[in-house]
C-alpha cells in the first residue's frame, strides 16, 4: 500500500521512515504523535533490536521519559551504544534534561544520572564527534557559530557541568579521586567517549578508572590533591602493595616527586628526602631540578641556619636517603662517611655495638677512609681480647676480619693470640673425629703466628699437637658426664698415635681415662656398653687390673641376663670370654678355640684381638 508516514497516499512506508518521522515529532515539539509513529513501528515491524536503528530507537524512549520525568526509565532505557549511530539532535535534547534534573535542589539525585550527563555533554562537546554538536546549532541558528561564541560557549557549558557535578561530591563526601567532577575534568581533557551503557552501581569509576584520574590529576598540577586523597584511603601502603592499584604508580610516584621538590623549597629537608625516596621506589626517574632538590636535602637535612637543633641520627638518616638516591655522587658519599665517622667516634664507649656499626657503614660508603678503619679496627682488638680471656658476648669473630687486622698491624697481639687459640681449637676438633692430618695443619697454623720463622719441623708440630690435646682432654668440661669422657679418650688416643717423645705419659694418661669411662659406663650404662668399650681394643688386657674387672664383670653380667632371656649359646660364650680376660689369654689362642689346660700368666700376651 502506498502511504505516508500518517497513513495518507505516498511513499513506502518503512521501519526506518516511520523512526525518521518519530525523531524529527520530537525535535519539532510534537511530542502527542510520537508515540502513535513508535506504536506503529512496533506493530508493523517489530521493536528495533541490532544496529543503528535500535540506538536511535532506545535513544528517544529515554529522551521521552526524561521529559516527563520519568528518571528511573531514562536511566533503565540507556542502551549499550557507540553515541556516534543516535541523533544529535536526541542526545542534545536528552542531555540537556539530564542536566536540568542533576540541578535540582533539595532532592536526592540518582547517582546514575550524573553519569548520563558526562557521558552525553562530553560526546557533545567534542569537536572530533563526526555528527558535530557545532554543525547542528548552525543549522538551528541558519548562520555558522562564530569561534569566539563557540569558545565562550564550550567553557560556559563546561563550568556549568562542573559546577552541579562538584555540589554532587560535596553532598556524597567525595574525594578527588573519585569525584564526579574529577571524571568528568578527565573525559573533557581525553576526547571522544564512547559509552558502553550504564552499570546498576555506577560510579565515577565507570567512566574513568583511578589510574586515569590519578593522571588527569597530576598532568593539570594537582598532584598535591592526589595524595592527600590517596594517603588518606591508605595511610600505610602503596600502589605496589594493594591488588589493582599498579596503574596509580607513575602518577603517584610524578606527584611525589613534585611534592617533595617544593618541600625541598621549603627547607623541610627530611620530608622532601622522604618523598623522592618514595617516588624512585615506585619507578620515577629523577629529572635535573628533583635531582638538585636531593643535593640541596642532602646539604642541610639534620642542620638549621642558626647551627642549633643539630641531630646527627636525623642528618645521617637523611643523608643515606639521598645517598641511594644518587650514588655516584661524591659529595653526598663524604658526607655522609663523615658523620657516620664523627658518630661512631662519639658514641664509642657509651654504645660499641652502634659505635661499632656506624664505622662499618662509613666503610662500606668509602672503603679507603683510614679513620673508619682505625675506629673498626680498634673495636676488634677490644674484642678480642675479651674473647682471649673468655668475656666476649658479642657476634662470633670472624677469621678473615683478624687476618686483616694483623696484616694491617703485624705486632697485634691479641689478633695473634686469637689465631694461635682459633687454630688450636681447629686442631682439638679434627683430632677428637679423628682426623689427625687435618689436626696437624691446625698446628702448623699456629706456628705462623706463634713459633719460629720457617717452616716448623714435623717433630715440632707433632710434640704441639700432642700438648694440645693432652691440656684439651684434661680442660674437657661436658655437663653430660659420658660424652665428656668420650672426648678425653678420643683426643687422647689421637694423641697416642701421633709420634712424639712424651708417648709413654699420653699412654698412661690415656688408660686413666678409659678406666674412668669404664666405672662409668659399669654404673650407669649396660654391660654391652662397657663390652663394647674394650672391644675397641684400646687398652691391652693386664694394663689395668680394675679394668679387666669391670669387662670380666661385664661379661658375667650378660651372660646371665641371656640365660634368663632363654639365650644360653650366647650366655656360654659371655661367660667364656669372662674366663679369659680374667685369666689371659694363652699365646695365639681362639675365643672359640679349644680351651687351655693351665692358666696363663697375668703378664702374658691375651691375644685380645681374638676378640673382635
Amino acid at each position: 500500500m502506498q502511504a505516508d508516514e500518517t497513513g495518507g497516499p505516498g511513499r513506502v512506508v518503512t521501519a526506518e521512515s516511520l523512526l525518521d518521522a518519530a525523531v524529527q515529532a520530537f525535535l519539532q515539539a510534537e511530542f502527542n504523535i510520537v508515540q502513535p509513529i513508535l506504536q506503529r513501528l512496533r506493530h508493523e515491524f517489530g521493536v528495533p533490536d541490532i544496529g543503528p536503528a535500535a540506538v536511535r530507537h532506545d535513544t528517544l524512549l529515554a529522551a521521552l521519559a526524561a521529559r516527563v520525568g520519568n528518571w528511573p526509565d531514562v536511566l533503565r532505557q540507556c542502551p549499550d551504544f557507540d553515541l556516534v549511530e543516535a541523533d544529535t539532535g536526541i542526545v542534545h535534547a536528552l542531555a540537556v534534561m539530564a542536566l536540568r534534573e542533576l540541578a535540582q535542589e533539595g532532592r536526592h539525585t540518582d547517582a546514575r544520572t550524573a553519569a548520563v550527563v558526562i557521558v552525553l555533554w562530553a560526546y557533545l562537546l567534542d569537536e572530533e564527534d563526526p555528527d558535530d554538536f557545532r554543525a547542528l546549532l548552525t543549522e538551528r541558528r541558519g548562520e555558522p557559530v562564530p569561534d569566539a561564541v563557540w569558545e565562550q560557549a564550550l567553557a560556559q557549558l563546561r563550568g556549568r557541568v562542573g559546577e552541579l557535578l562538584r555540589a554532587l561530591d560535596v553532598r556524597a563526601g567525595r574525594d578527588v579521586l573519585s569525584a564526579w567532577s574529577t571524571a568528568w575534568e578527565a573525559e573533557c581533557e581525553g576526547g571522544a567517549v564512547f559509552f558502553a551503557g550504564l552499570p546498576t552501581d555506577a560510579g565515577p569509576d565507570a567512566l574513568t578508572t583511578l589510574g586515569e584520574a590519578a593522571g588527569y590529576l597530576v598532568r593539570n598540577g594537582r598532584g598535591a590533591e592526589l595524595l592527600t586523597a590517596y594517603e588518606a584511603r591508605h595511610p600505610d601502603s602503596m600502589p605496589a602493595d594493594l591488588p589493582g592499584h599498579d596503574a596509580c604508580a607513575v602518577p603517584l610516584a610524578r606527584a611525589l616527586a613534585g611534592r617533595g621538590r617544593d618541600l625541598a623549597r621549603a627547607d623541610k629537608w627530611s620530608e622532601a628526602l622522604a618523598d623522592l625516596d618514595a617516588a624512585v621506589w615506585l619507578g620515577h626517574t629523577l629529572r635535573n631540578d628533583e635531582r638538585a632538590a636531593v643535593l640541596q636535602a642532602g646539604k642541610n637535612v639534620g642542620r638549621s641556619r642558626t647551627g642549633r637543633d643539630y641531630s646527627p641520627r636525623v642528618r645521617i638518616a637523611g643523608l643515606e636517603r639521598a645517598h641511594s638516591l644518587l650514588p655516584q655522587d661524591t659529595s653526598l658519599a663524604d658526607e655522609l662517611t663523615a658523620e657516620l665517622v664523627a658518630e661512631g667516634k662519639r658514641v664509642e664507649r657509651s654504645d660499641p655495638r652502634e659505635s661499632r656499626s656506624r664505622f662499618a657503614r662509613a666503610l662500606a660508603v668509602t672503603p679507603t677512609h683510614p679513620e673508619a678503619r682505625a675506629g673498626l679496627d680498634s673495636h676488634l682488638t677490644a674484642d678480642l681480647e675479651k674473647a682471649i680471656k673468655g668475656a666476649h658476648a658479642g657476634d662470633a669473630l670472624l677469621v678473615d676480619e683478624v687476618r686483616g687486622l694483623l696484616a694491617r698491624d703485624p705486632e697485634c697481639m691479641p689478633a695473634r693470640l686469637w689465631l694461635e687459640n682459633h687454630h688450636a681449637e681447629r686442631a682439638v676438633t679434627a683430632a677428637a673425629h679423628g682426623r689427625t692430618d687435618e689436626a696437624r695443619g691446625a698446628v702448623r697454623e699456629m706456628f705462623r703466628y706463634d713459633g719460629p720463622e720457617g717452616s716448623p719441623s714435623e717433630g715440632l708440630v707433632d710434640d704441639r699437637l700432642v700438648g694440645i690435646l693432652v691440656t684439651a682432654a684434661r680442660n674437657t668440661r661436658i655437663e653430660d658426664a659420658r660424652a665428656g669422657l668420650e672426648r678425653r679418650v678420643r683426643l687422647l688416643h689421637t694423641a697416642a698415635s701421633v709420634p712424639s717423645r712424651t708417648l709413654s705419659h699420653v699412654r698412661e694418661d690415656l688408660n686413666e681415662a678409659l678406666l674412668h669411662l669404664a666405672e662409668h659406663l659399669e654404673d650407669a650404662a649396660s654391660p654391652s656398653d662397657v663390652i663394647e668399650l674394650f672391644l675397641r681394643d684400646l687398652m691391652r688386657t693386664g694394663a689395668s687390673a680394675r679394668f679387666d674387672q669391670i669387662v670380666e664383670a661385664a661379661y658375667r653380667n650378660r651372660a646371665r641376663a641371656r640365660e634368663t632371656a632363654g639365650d644360653p649359646g650366647g650366655a656360654l660364650r659371655d661367660r667364656t670370654c669372662a674366663e679369659r680376660v680374667g685369666a689371659g689369654l694363652p699365646a695365639q689362642g681362639h675365643l672359640f678355640g679349644p680351651a687351655s689346660v693351665r692358666p696363663p700368666r697375668r703378664d702374658a700376651d691375651t691375644g685380645q684381638d681374638t676378640l673382635f
